[in-house]
């Protein structure tokens, strides 16, 4: 419950049109220091959490094995760690093309499902929760790449999950 209540602060400050991606480049210390906020902290965390889920725990800490593997007592950039999962993953996802999105971005999708019969329709934009008109910036091209997972009625959440990779503005 901590955590959850945490993500939701995180989730409020990043739905301002102020705020600012996970990574990004930074020209000085000062920039550096600016970074490491809890919107980076929680944010990242809940999308480890998001991409642990996707991939399932064990594919996921396997990755996770083959990346400290490969960078112990060095160092490393985000990319290294999405260059360990694609390693897991054999091609089957591009996990860093996935996460880049959510780490490159500033905010988060509002993904929309509107069911008509057995038809499922879902759709993304850019959430914002209040637009300040003067620092007010499009973000019209943002396009997350949203693991979606589901159950259907024959199924319950532990032995059959389905996953959807939403990777363009509806599906």
């Amino acid at each position: 419950e901590d955590f959850l209540n945490l993500i939701f602060k995180a989730m409020m400050k990043d739905s301002l049109n102020s705020s600012h991606p996970v990574s990004s480049a930074v020209q000085s210390s000062e920039q550096i220091e600016e970074m490491f906020d809890t919107l980076s902290y929680i944010k990242g965390a809940s999308l480890l959490l998001m991409l642990k889920h996707y991939l399932t725990k064990d594919v996921f800490q396997a990755g996770i094995e083959v990346y400290l593997h490969n960078h112990n007592y060095g160092s490393a950039q985000s990319d290294d760690l999405w260059d360990s999962m694609n390693e897991i993953t054999n091609g089957t996802l591009d996990v860093k093309k996935l996460m880049k999105t959510w780490i490159m971005h500033k905010g988060f999708p509002l993904v929309t499902v509107i069911r008509k019969g057995k038809i499922i329709s879902v759709q993304q934009e850019k959430f914002l929760y209040r637009m300040d008109p003067e620092n007010w910036t499009s973000d019209a091209s943002y396009l997350w790449h949203i693991p979606l997972t589901y159950i259907t009625s024959s199924c319950n959440f532990t032995y059959c999950t389905k996953a959807y990779l939403l990777d363009q503005k509806s599906g």
